[in-house]
């Protein structure tokens, strides 16, 4: 497994070794071992979603309260995507920047968002399915929205594909609104938070 940090801190990309045959391919998108080498700690898994989505879907830009946050190591499953990764951590030295990655189930990429982070992907065919581990349970009480189209952020959404979003996403608050209404994560409680990760486990994955 190779990884390497993107140039959001903390937003990591993993790409797995493949090993095909004659009956097909194996793959392991996701080892603790290489993720604590990474990370510094283990990744908490507490609900593992997956979502379906048709060419054109846009979900984000999703985030949720700091602490305790929700941290997210996602990979596509089938299809293709790009996944997007924004700095939301007010006070951060890269905030607003965002990093994008194309996953599909070819490579087998997965990208690792820490607490604090927004997250958003765009389906580039039909039928992705996205999937997800998560390190929180789902709390729509701690959970918030970041509006993809937001022009002040310029997502590389692809500009000639027609976007399908929930009404929730479209209606969302721009980045200037959240920042404004205290909605977003500081980078001071993100950074305790991980802090506070690293500290409770140990490097080893053994």
């Amino acid at each position: 497994m190779r990884f390497h940090e993107l140039a959001v801190p903390g937003v990591v990309e993993f790409t797995p070794e493949i090993f095909p045959d004659a009956r097909g391919r194996f793959v392991a998108p996701f080892q603790q071992s290489s993720f604590v080498d990474a990370i510094g700690h283990r990744l908490h898994l507490a609900q593992s979603n997956h979502s379906i989505s048709r060419r054109g879907v846009i979900r984000g830009v999703h985030f949720a309260d700091v602490p305790p946050g929700q941290a997210k190591y996602v990979h596509c499953v089938r299809g293709v995507l790009l996944d997007i990764a924004i700095d939301l951590r007010v006070g951060s030295p890269t905030f607003s920047r965002w990093e994008s990655v194309l996953l599909d189930a070819e490579a087998y990429r997965a990208v690792y968002l820490p607490e604090g982070i927004g997250h958003a992907f765009i389906a580039l065919a039909d039928e992705t399915v996205m999937a997800y581990l998560c390190s929180t349970g789902y709390d729509p009480a701690a959970e918030h929205t970041v509006c993809p189209l937001d022009p002040a952020l310029r997502l590389p959404w692809p500009p000639d594909q027609e976007v399908v979003l929930s009404d929730k996403d479209r209606t969302a608050p721009t980045l200037a609104e959240a920042t404004r209404t205290g909605l977003l994560p500081t980078w001071s409680d993100c950074q305790t938070r991980y802090s506070e990760l690293r500290a409770a486990a140990p490097r080893s994955a053994g």
